[in-house]
C-alpha cells in the first residue's frame, strides 16, 4: 500500500470558492458574547492604519472605500492582489509575497485560477510595498523561513524554495501523508507554524493537524477531525502562528463573514476562545478615515522575535467577488493593520494555582516603548484563566513591587478559574490613556513539550507468532515514555478487545513497528478502535476499519 499521497487539489479549491461567491448570512452569535469586556476578543486587538501616502478618491473602488490611503499595502489600477504575507529580511527590508492578475482579464475576480505570485518590497512594514520580481504561478501565498535558512514560498498544490530572499526560486511538491485518516476538506489553504526544535506544523483548510520534520519533508495528518469551533461554521483560510507562551490560529467563516480565534499548547489540542476573530468594518486611519471593505480573507500575521502578532495581513475587495468585472472600477487590494501587542509576562508561582490560592505573584516586564509603572492602569487589571478575564471576571490587584525596570503585581487569588483544560493565565487591563492591554503567562506546572504519539490503523500479517501489526510514531519534540496500545472491535454497539501491546520510547519522529497477537476469526469490515495511553497525557485514539 502506497501511504505517501501526492495531492492536486488546485480544482477542487476552484470548485469550492466558486460555489462561495456572492453567499453571506448573518450569524446568530451566542449570548454570552454580550458580556465579553473590552479586550475579551481578539478583534478588539486591531488598531488604526497608520496614514501613509496621501489620502485619495482618485482610485478604483466602490464608495464604500474612498477616500482611502493607497499607500497601505499594495494596490494599483493594473493588477487586482489576493493574499500573501510580509516578512523582515536579514537586510532590514520587509518582503511581501503576494499574488494577482491583471484586472482587466476578460474573467474578472475569477481569474484569481491564473494568479501569479510577485516579491515585493519596503522599508516601512505597512509599505508602499513595490514589486521587485515575478516568483511564478500559483494562489494563496504563505512564505516562511526553515531552520537552515532558506525560504519557502507555500502556494495551492506546491511552493517555491530558495537560498536567500535575493536568490533563484525552485518549484517542487509537497508530500503528504494522512495516515489511514480522512483528509478533511482537501489539502488546500495551508498555514504553517515553526515548533520549538525546527519542525513544523500545518492546518489544513478543513481544519486538520500535520507535522513535517524539517518543514519540507512529508507531512504527516495526526488528527482524525478538525480543530475548529463545534459550529455550523463555513471554513476556510485558517492562519496559525506560535509565540513563545503558545499557538494561535484563526479561522474564516466565510458564509458568515465572521471569523473565529483558537490558542493551543501542543498545536493539537485546541481551545476556542469566544467573541469575533475579525469581521468586515475593522479598517480605519489614525486620522479618523474609515474604509468598509465588503470582504476580508486570507489573514496573515507579521511576528516580532518572540512571534507576538504585530500586524495583521488581509486581501480585501470592495463589492462581491462575482461583481468585479474586467476593467470595472471594482478590484482587490492587500491591506495591512496593526495590532495591539501583548506584554511580556510570566508568573513567580511555582505551585499549582486552584481555587483555594490564597495570592499570585505575576510580573510584567518593561520593553522598548513600555513602562509598567508609567504607562499601566494598575487598578484596571484582571488575571486567571481566559474564560473569567474575557468576562470582567478574575482576579484582582491587591499590591504592587518593583523588581528593576520591572513591576511584580499580587493578585488576590479568589476567583482565578484555572482549570484542567488551562494551559495560559491572561492578563487584561488598560493602558494610563485608555487604550487595550493584556499579555499571557504559560503556567508553570504544565507541560508545554510532551510527545505526540499517534498510530496508523492495524494490518492482518500472517507471520509466525504475530498476526497483527501497527505503525506508531512520535509527532512531539520529546523522547516519549513506554505506554499501552490496545485495539479495540465493535460487536453488538459495545467495542470488545482485539490484542494489546506495549509501544517502546520513541525519539521524536521516530517510528516503530508493533507486532501483536489477535483472536481468530478477524472482524472483517467492523469499525475498529485503536487507543494510545501515553503516560500522563491523555488517550490517543483513531477509528476506523482494520486493513486486511
Amino acid at each position: 500500500m502506497n501511504r505517501i499521497l501526492f495531492v492536486n487539489t488546485f480544482l477542487l479549491t476552484f470548485f469550492v470558492m466558486s460555489v462561495a461567491f456572492a453567499q453571506v448570512t448573518e450569524r446568530t452569535r451566542p449570548v454570552e458574547w454580550n458580556s465579553l469586556v473590552f479586550g475579551g476578543r481578539f478583534m478588539d486587538r486591531f488598531l488604526p492604519m497608520p496614514t501613509n501616502g496621501p489620502l485619495t478618491s482618485d482610485t478604483w473602488g466602490a464608495a464604500n472605500v474612498k477616500p482611502r490611503y493607497i499607500d497601505n499595502g499594495i494596490e494599483d489600477n493594473k493588477w487586482s492582489y489576493w493574499g500573501g504575507n510580509a516578512i523582515l529580511g536579514d537586510d532590514g527590508k520587509y518582503h511581501l509575497f503576494v499574488c494577482r492578475w491583471r484586472e482587466d482579464s476578460p474573467n474578472g475576480h475569477n481569474e484569481w485560477r491564473n494568479s501569479i505570485v510577485v516579491h515585493a518590497v519596503a522599508e516601512d512594514s505597512f509599505g508602499p510595498y513595490k514589486v521587485i520580481e515575478t516568483i511564478g504561478p500559483g494562489h494563496n501565498p504563505e512564505a516562511f523561513r526553515l531552520q537552515d535558512g532558506r525560504y519557502v514560498i507555500y502556494v495551492i498544490n506546491g511552493y517555491y524554495i530558495s537560498k536567500g530572499l535575493a536568490s533563484p526560486w525552485e518549484y517542487s511538491k509537497f508530500e503528504f501523508d494522512p495516515r489511514d485518516r480522512k483528509i478533511i476538506e482537501g489539502l488546500s489553504n495551508l498555514s504553517f507554524a515553526q515548533r520549538e526544535d525546527g519542525s513544523y506544523l500545518m492546518v489544513c483548510r478543513g481544519g486538520g493537524i500535520w507535522f513535517s520534520k524539517t518543514g519540507i519533508s512529508p507531512y504527516n495528518q495526526v488528527t482524525d477531525e478538525r480543530v475548529y469551533p463545534p459550529v455550523d461554521g463555513r471554513f476556510e483560510d485558517p492562519v496559525v502562528w506560535r509565540t513563545d507562551i503558545q499557538y494561535h490560529m484563526i479561522v474564516n467563516d466565510w458564509l458568515g463573514r465572521i471569523a473565529w480565534y483558537l490558542r493551543s499548547k501542543d498545536g493539537i489540542h485546541w481551545k476556542v476562545d469566544p467573541g469575533e476573530a475579525y469581521q468586515p468594518g475593522i479598517a480605519r486611519y489614525e486620522d479618523g478615515t474609515v474604509v468598509d471593505w465588503f470582504k476580508y480573507e486570507r489573514i496573515k500575521v507579521l511576528q516580532d522575535k518572540l512571534g507576538r502578532a504585530t500586524q495583521t495581513h488581509f486581501a480585501v475587495i470592495d463589492t462581491l467577488k462575482k461583481q468585479d468585472k474586467a476593467s470595472d472600477t471594482h478590484s482587490s487590494k492587500h491591506i495591512i493593520i496593526p495590532l495591539t501587542v501583548g506584554r511580556k509576562i510570566s508568573i513567580l508561582d511555582k505551585k499549582k494555582i486552584d481555587e483555594n490560592t490564597k495570592s499570585i505573584r505575576v510580573k510584567i516586564l518593561a520593553e522598548a516603548g513600555f513602562d509598567p509603572f508609567a504607562d499601566m492602569d494598575t487598578n484596571s487589571l484582571r488575571f486567571g484563566a481566559s474564560e473569567e478575564v474575557n468576562f470582567g471576571r478574575g482576579c484582582k490587584v491587591q499590591k504592587t513591587e518593583k523588581s528593576g525596570k520591572d513591576m511584580i503585581v499580587i493578585f488576590d487569588g479568589k476567583g482565578n478559574g484555572f482549570a484542567e483544560d488551562n494551559f495560559a493565565g491572561k492578563l487584561l487591563g488598560k493602558t494610563n490613556d485608555g487604550k487595550l492591554l493584556f499579555g499571557y503567562a504559560r503556567l508553570p506546572w504544565v507541560n508545554y513539550m510532551e510527545p505526540a504519539l499517534s498510530a496508523r490503523l492495524p494490518e492482518v500479517k500472517v507471520n509466525g507468532d504475530s498476526n497483527i501489526e501497527i505503525e506508531v510514531q512520535n509527532f512531539g519534540q520529546v523522547p516519549s515514555l513506554q505506554s499501552d496500545i490496545k485495539i479495540e472491535y465493535q460487536q453488538n454497539g459495545q467495542f470488545e478487545k482485539l490484542a494489546s501491546a506495549i509501544v517502546p520510547v520513541l525519539n521524536p519522529f521516530e517510528k516503530t513497528t508493533i507486532k501483536m497477537k489477535g483472536e481468530l476469526p478477524f472482524p472483517k469490515e467492523q469499525e475498529i478502535k485503536v487507543t494510545i495511553y501515553p503516560k500522563g497525557q491523555e488517550p490517543v485514539l483513531l477509528h476506523g476499519i482494520m486493513d486486511f
